[in-house]
């Protein structure tokens, strides 16, 4: 069945570059993953706060491997982009954001974060978060990216605020954790003059 209007970003567009290396200042850089982070996203996944946030740890090297090459094989479907957010003198690994469940007929899609302990506290996720969305929006046309945090989670509804997604409401009871259940914030921005 056809569609009235044209999509907003044309199936396959994004695979057809490669995946950008997007600078954060002069401090940190968000690139590609790579297989060989597989043990830092290990030792990153035994923090109890990115455990409790995101209801997973890693058992092994082997399964962070699995999960890389997961979030490298999204960008060549066109479903998703993932980054490593890495020191640039270093390339220590600081988080992660990624660009998931891309919705290419209305332009949209979901932004997902975490930080490893030290990197925490230095406005470093936020200023990310903006990257992110400024190439999101300029760079490819999305219209409106969403994000979604635990209530509870007051670390990454700051994200959220201070890099400019507007609170929408509260999806109740929606996510199931090894704590129980939580209610969950959604934020959105919105491409501006749109």
């Amino acid at each position: 069945m056809p569609f009235l209007v044209d999509p907003a970003i044309p199936a396959g567009s994004l695979a057809v570059t490669g995946h950008p290396a997007l600078p954060v200042g002069d401090e940190a850089l968000l690139r590609p993953w790579l297989l060989t982070d597989a043990a830092a996203v290990r030792e990153a996944f035994s923090d109890p706060e990115i455990q409790r946030w995101h209801m997973r740890r890693a058992d092994s090297v082997a399964e962070a491997e699995g999960w890389i090459a997961a979030w490298q094989g999204e960008w060549e479907a066109g479903a998703g982009a993932h980054w490593a957010l890495v020191e640039a003198g270093s390339d220590a690994l600081l988080g992660r954001l990624a660009l998931k469940r891309f919705e290419l007929q209305g332009g949209t899609a979901e932004l997902a974060y975490w930080m490893v302990p030290l990197a925490r506290g230095r406005g470093l996720c936020t200023r990310a978060v903006a990257v992110v969305t400024r190439w999101a929006m300029d760079e490819w046309g999305f219209h409106r990216i969403e994000l979604e945090h635990a209530t509870a989670n007051r670390a990454s509804c700051r994200v959220a605020q201070k890099a400019g997604f507007e609170a929408e409401g509260i999806r109740r009871s929606v996510w199931l954790q090894a704590d129980g259940r939580h209610d969950a914030h959604l934020h959105a921005r919105v491409r501006p003059g749109s």
